[in-house]
């Protein structure tokens, strides 16, 4: 019994720290298609919906604007964390 239950520990804390790396920030770039300050959203040129924090400060995001993204998934949301505008 031994023999197997420590097979199966290792098995299992392996298959936890897959979902724990699945569940960190990614990143994404795009160019911007609206940003709406009153929802706190962000929609990209393909089509993907990014919601921002209520402390987020905007650094002059307007349509054509091409933005490199920090998110996570939170729910079925894609929650940013941040939000830059590269050139």
């Amino acid at each position: 019994m031994r023999k197997l239950l420590v097979p199966a520990a290792a098995a299992a804390l392996l298959a936890t720290s897959a979902l724990t790396f699945a569940a960190t920030a990614q990143h994404t770039t795009g160019t911007v298609k609206s940003y709406d300050s009153k929802a706190q959203s962000l929609t990209l040129a393909d089509g993907s919906v990014y919601m921002l924090p209520k402390t987020f400060k905007d650094p002059g995001l307007k349509a054509g604007e091409k933005v490199s993204i920090n998110w996570e998934m939170k729910g079925s949301t894609k929650a940013a964390d941040q939000v830059m505008i590269t050139k």
